[in-house]
């Protein structure tokens, strides 16, 4: 994809967060937009040859639309400022362990940075519970997971909402607090402009396959 050319267009967007600009402008997306799909399948191939379940998935499936849902939201902007691509079986789906891609120039917002992620997030409170249950019933299994060298130096500590305090139901000082105080199970490895350039899949793809076991524990986890 034209990296400089999309992170240009986002740097301008984000100023000029508007129906009127981004309709004199939307030629210039589609094109780039159709880059950025292209490098999505060329991903989604790759991650193929490390986890088949995906074979069937192509761009369409997984890239989000860059319209903002602003429905619930104070901040009315029309449009997002980055590109982002959810990945897992289902492909856009959240509801499930999975990957996530998003590329875009820094916002100045800790919450949204471009990067590459894994995990399961926003799960309901039910699934929230089967999955505290799983990780202590298995607490040596997914220690071992998330304690391994290089997946802990790629994608170091979590990322998402966390409880001040261990939930209901557990005593207080139980061993793994850390863990059952965590509201969704996320890593996350951020990547600049830099990373996005040139043939960047062959890399997130090496670096995403370091998730699979985070999100193949989460995902049989929630099938139980």
């Amino acid at each position: 994809m034209d990296t400089a050319g999309l992170y240009t267009f986002l740097r301008e967007l984000s100023v000029n967060n508007d129906r009127v600009w981004f309709t004199a402008n939307k030629d210039r997306w589609e094109s780039l937009r159709k880059g950025w799909m292209d490098d999505v399948d060329l991903l989604l191939a790759r991650m193929s040859e490390w986890d088949p379940s995906l074979r069937h998935l192509s761009a369409k499936d997984c890239v989000f639309r860059i319209y903002r849902d602003v429905r619930f939201s104070a901040n009315k902007s029309p449009y997002k400022t980055w590109v982002c691509a959810g990945i897992n079986v289902h492909g856009r789906s959240s509801h499930e362990g999975g990957y996530y891609i998003q590329a875009g120039p820094d916002t100045g917002e800790s919450y949204v940075f471009s990067g590459l992620f894994g995990g399961v997030w926003d799960p309901d409170s039910a699934m929230l519970r089967k999955l505290r249950k799983a990780i202590v019933d298995n607490i040596e299994e997914f220690r071992g997971i998330i304690d391994a060298e290089e997946f802990n130096r790629v994608f170091p500590g979590w990322v998402g909402e966390s409880l001040k305090t261990v939930p209901k139901g557990w005593p207080k000082d139980h061993p793994d607090a850390d863990l059952l105080r965590l509201k969704e199970y996320g890593r996350a490895c951020r990547c600049d402009e830099a990373f996005f350039t040139g043939d960047w899949t062959a890399e997130a793809s090496r670096r995403l396959k370091l998730l699979k076991p985070l999100v193949d524990f989460l995902n049989y986890s929630i099938e139980e």
